[in-house]
């Protein structure tokens, strides 16, 4: 066991991630929507191991469709947080971030639900701040699931919408990530021996095995998070995309599984790009700096490329490290709550 002053929590639908703020990070698969039961559980055995003095926390996880509303999920996860710091570490306090950037007490949480809910954008934003060299600037931040842009101005968060709603609407929250978005939802159609042909509507493949057919992610054979539960191997991802035309996946080609990764990877490009654009328009200013974060940076600079802005391009992952980078929600709310950053 170690203990950390400070113990940071950051609970989305499909991971649980947690950092102390000094490099220390957790990142560990977990399907809030099938298994909201056990969350005290998975917590309590990361506080019990860090023993921190302090636990915050920051979520996504309310949207997960278990809850009947984001208020029941904010409820149900602050109460998982206390239940498991209790457990783990006694009387130890714990702050709830808010999309204002306060901590805040779980009962104020539970009164101000929609502030706790999907706050942990503005954590990145603020630690990206840091990084920033431009006085207006752009946070990108792609993960498995979804993409967050967010407007810097003299290195401060400065969001037109605060929640999912808004920020989806205004370009600022994009629903696809490099992991978690299925095939089906980036394109209708794949190349295949000369022509595009329809793909089939299920969970056959994912973008994962996109980017690690183009080799922009690392192969992991342990890995077992993907759309048949298979390997996250090249060859698996050849079969995983195979399937999406409904072909037997002996088949397709590594060539012709190549092919419809750059495809797939373009249209993702261009759906950020869109965004992006939208989101510069709305603002009136171009950003002149722009600081990557997460694991999906490949998605990232697809998009910058295609709309040809002359940026100051700044990677969170070279700076902290991959895994850090990775796990930045909790990595920068831990970092905050040090105070180490404003």
């Amino acid at each position: 066991m170690v203990d950390a002053d400070v113990l940071a929590f950051d609970i989305g639908g499909a991971n649980l991630k947690a950092a102390d703020g000094l490099g220390w990070v957790h990142s560990e698969p977990f399907e809030l929507w099938r298994r909201w039961h056990e969350l005290p559980d998975r917590l309590a055995r990361i506080v019990s191991h860090r023993r921190p003095r302090r636990v915050v926390a920051t979520m996504t996880g309310e949207i997960a469709d278990c809850y009947a509303s984001r208020r029941d999920g904010v409820a149900d996860i602050v109460a998982a947080i206390q239940t498991a710091t209790r457990a783990a570490a006694g009387r130890c306090p714990i702050g709830i971030y808010l999309v204002d950037g306060t901590f805040v007490s779980p009962e104020e949480a539970l009164a101000r639900p929609l502030a706790a809910a999907a706050s942990n954008w503005h954590a990145v934003a603020r630690l990206a701040s840091a990084y920033a060299t431009a006085e207006r600037a752009f946070v990108i931040d792609v993960g498995s699931t979804t993409t967050d842009i967010v407007p810097l101005v003299d290195r401060a968060p400065a969001a037109t919408g605060l929640t999912d709603f808004a920020r989806m609407a205004a370009g600022e929250l994009v629903y696809t990530g490099v992991e978690r978005t299925p095939v089906a939802a980036i394109v209708r159609s794949l190349p295949w021996r000369g022509r595009l042909y329809p793909v089939a509507s299920e969970l056959f493949a994912q973008a994962i095995d996109v980017w690690l057919l183009l080799e922009e992610l690392a192969e992991d054979p342990a890995a077992n998070q993907t759309a048949d539960g298979g390997p996250a191997t090249r060859p698996a991802a050849r079969r995983r995309l195979a399937r999406m035309l409904l072909a037997d996946p002996d088949d397709v080609s590594e060539d012709e599984a190549l092919a419809m990764a750059v495809w797939c990877a373009d249209r993702q490009g261009r759906q950020v790009a869109r965004a992006l654009a939208r989101l510069a328009a709305g603002l009136g200013w171009l950003p002149r700096s722009v600081v990557l974060s997460g694991h999906g940076g490949c998605l990232a600079r697809r998009a910058l490329t295609r709309l040809g802005w002359d940026v100051d391009l700044i990677s969170l992952p070279e700076i902290l490290g991959a895994e850090v980078s990775r796990a930045a929600p909790a990595h920068a709310l831990a970092v905050i709550a040090r105070g180490v950053i404003a």
